[in-house]
């Protein structure tokens, strides 16, 4: 992920496009339930934002900003540090490498440096997929490039060891095991894989180091690793079922969804207010679904767009991001949102085309209100593409 600059008005400030724990007026469950096979901990935001991004009270259900991350209280992480090197995530049962080796492997090697890894006396580590590494996110982190000691990686760093790029602090990307399967990212049609960078709380797909034709000669950065264990498609495995009254359950997450969107792309406060008011199959509890809770439905495998299962759900348009209910940490006049379409950014603010730059399946973020003009970018690096109104998939809790 690369830094743009962002002028409003006369202003100009260093703008980076992306990512999102839950406090709640309404409390919900804080233990997993016995039945879930697919534990979503909660993101970790905590406080509540406004389309400024200035922290605001707990908004009341006849607010405007009512519904958003830190309304609902999810499933709490919960870590125990063995002594030995390893991290368990009590909540999904997947252990974790604490401290990675600080180098940026490319994609291909670091299925052998985990093959080769014994920590704790085990050698069964591996690369984690894009949803068992997202687990860790914690959306309370923020980066300050100019001053890295006030810098908050979206990790919890009470448990897991995380060190900056003093050199590029925003370079904080760790590889998953997921590669991107759609096509080519970029403009130069380059194959690429799905990371998550903790220092700036984003998801996009990064390369590999070969052409999506398989060629090599591909510039090729590399990302860190954070290792593995436990057992394999467990994590991340979906179990729909079609309610046949719009709605679908997803018994491996114990949650509820809006089947078809209803086709009206919205700014971001009037997302969160369709999602209050809405009716859908006779409950009355619908919200916006959280950063992990959406991308828990992305369906990475699919060879096609959307990404995401059309055997349960249909997106009006193919070409769709939907918000989720996360302000994004770093730039908070931001909220989060998943690309079930392409993720479109482009080289730098002086050209014209966009490509499909991180990959369906990406999480990146958007200003949760004004024009699209409000928010001129000039800049030498990768510049997403903006449009403010996106789509809703609603989702409850069973």
């Amino acid at each position: 992920m690369k830094y743009n600059l962002l002028k409003i008005g006369g202003l100009s400030v260093l703008l980076l496009f992306a990512n999102c724990k839950n406090t709640t007026n309404t409390e919900k469950d804080t233990k997993p339930n016995a039945n879930i096979q697919f534990v979503l901990s909660d993101t970790g935001q905590d406080k509540f934002y406004d389309n400024d991004g200035n922290q605001i009270e707990t908004p009341n259900f006849d607010d405007d900003y009512y519904g958003q991350d830190a309304q609902f209280k999810g499933i709490v992480s919960s870590y125990k540090d063995n002594g030995d090197g390893t991290i368990t995530d009590l909540n999904t049962g997947l252990m974790w490498q604490k401290t990675p080796d600080y180098k940026k492997h490319n994609f291909y090697d670091a299925f052998d440096y985990v093959d080769e890894l014994e920590i704790g006396g085990y050698t069964d580590w591996r690369l984690p997929t894009i949803k068992e590494l997202y687990s860790l996110l914690n959306s309370n982190g923020e980066l300050f490039p100019e001053d890295l000691s006030k810098s908050k990686p979206y990790l919890d760093t009470d448990y897991f060891d995380f060190e900056y790029d003093k050199r590029m602090p925003y370079a904080g990307q760790y590889w998953s095991s997921t590669k991107y399967v759609k096509g080519p990212i970029q403009n130069i049609k380059i194959e690429g894989a799905f990371g998550f960078n903790f220092a700036d709380g984003h998801i996009k797909a990064y390369e590999t180091g070969l052409y999506y034709n398989g060629e090599s000669g591909v510039r090729n950065p590399g990302n860190y690793v954070r290792a593995v264990r436990g057992k394999e498609n467990v994590y991340g495995v979906n179990d729909f079922v079609d309610n046949n009254d719009g709605t679908i359950t997803d018994k491996a997450t114990g949650l509820m969804w809006q089947k078809i969107d209803d086709g009206n792309a919205y700014n971001w406060v009037d997302a969160l207010k369709y999602a209050k008011n809405s009716s859908l199959g006779n409950y009355n509890d619908w919200r916006l679904p959280n950063t992990k809770e959406l991308q828990s439905i992305v369906d990475y495998n699919k060879k096609t767009f959307p990404a995401i299962d059309e055997n349960y759900f249909k997106c009006t348009n193919p070409d769709s991001w939907f918000w989720t209910s996360t302000t994004q940490g770093d730039f908070k006049y931001t909220a989060c949102y998943i690309a079930f379409g392409k993720a479109y950014s482009k080289d730098n603010s002086k050209v014209k085309d966009y490509f499909d730059w991180h990959g369906a399946g990406a999480q990146r973020s958007d200003p949760k209100a004004g024009k699209i003009e409000d928010y001129l970018m000039e800049s030498v690096n990768a510049a997403d593409s903006i449009r403010i109104k996106n789509y809703v998939r609603l989702v409850r809790n069973l």
